[in-house]
């Protein structure tokens, strides 16, 4: 469709079962989930394992065919743990695999199809052996992972660097460098004296703010369209829908 064309009562309706349904299946698999949290589509988002916490104004999006995954292995000695912290964006088909532990600071977004593992998942030379080598992944505050980008054991990603689409990241990538490429190497570094714009910036103070700015908008955006409207453009679409 060219444009949305739900009334404002449906498009709200449709957000509230997203949430309900977030809270009825999603965060009691959860160690936390903080307050402000977004989900679109949560039936696409699988939990598994202990140790698992997301933080405040998350926005969480599952699709079909693109299931979002967290894993926190808890077994064979591992105790795995997953910690994603506030304002993060986390994109359909995102893999987070975590044998050690994986923390995501503020901010940070991870496009589609982004893959995060702290481990090999086998032994070296005893392929029988689950988990391998395991070492710790840590994303500093403000960093982009971009699409289908593979970050492994061991890395540390500082704030407000970008990784490109469908990058391969096995070492370190520095603060505010831009890193592309199989494997990713640095390619530009952003000037850190100029100031960067967070995801911070869209979210008020409470959960219940950010709940009325949300509805304000939706209102402002569907506030036109119609019920027969909306079914119509469902069941027989045209060229200007």
């Amino acid at each position: 469709m060219r444009r949305d064309h739900r009334p404002y009562r449906v498009a709200r309706a449709q957000i509230a079962f997203h949430q309900l349904w977030a809270r009825h299946f999603v965060a009691p698999q959860l160690d936390a989930l903080g307050e402000g949290a977004l989900f679109i589509r949560p039936w696409y988002v699988r939990v598994a394992g202990p140790r698992i916490r997301i933080g405040r104004f998350a926005h969480v999006v599952g699709a079909f065919g693109q299931p979002i995954q967290l894993c926190a292995w808890d077994a064979d000695g591992a105790r795995g743990e997953i910690a994603i912290g506030d304002h993060c964006l986390i994109c359909p088909g995102v893999r987070l695999l975590a044998a050690t532990r994986i923390e995501i600071g503020d901010d940070c977004m991870l496009a589609s199809g982004a893959s995060i593992s702290d481990a090999d998942w086998h032994d070296l030379r005893d392929r029988t052996r689950p988990v391998g080598a395991s070492a710790p992944v840590r994303l500093g505050r403000n960093v982009w992972i971009g699409e289908g980008a593979m970050i492994t054991k061991g890395v540390t990603i500082g704030e407000n660097a970008i990784v490109g689409a469908g990058a391969v990241v096995a070492d370190d990538v520095p603060p505010n460098a831009v890193a592309v490429g199989n494997p990713a190497r640095v390619a530009r570094t952003l000037a850190p004296a100029e100031s960067f714009v967070t995801r911070a910036a869209l979210f008020p103070a409470t959960a219940r703010e950010q709940d009325a700015r949300n509805a304000y908008l939706m209102m402002l955006t569907l506030r036109d369209n119609g019920f027969l409207g909306w079914l119509r453009a469902l069941l027989w679409p045209r060229r200007d829908d």
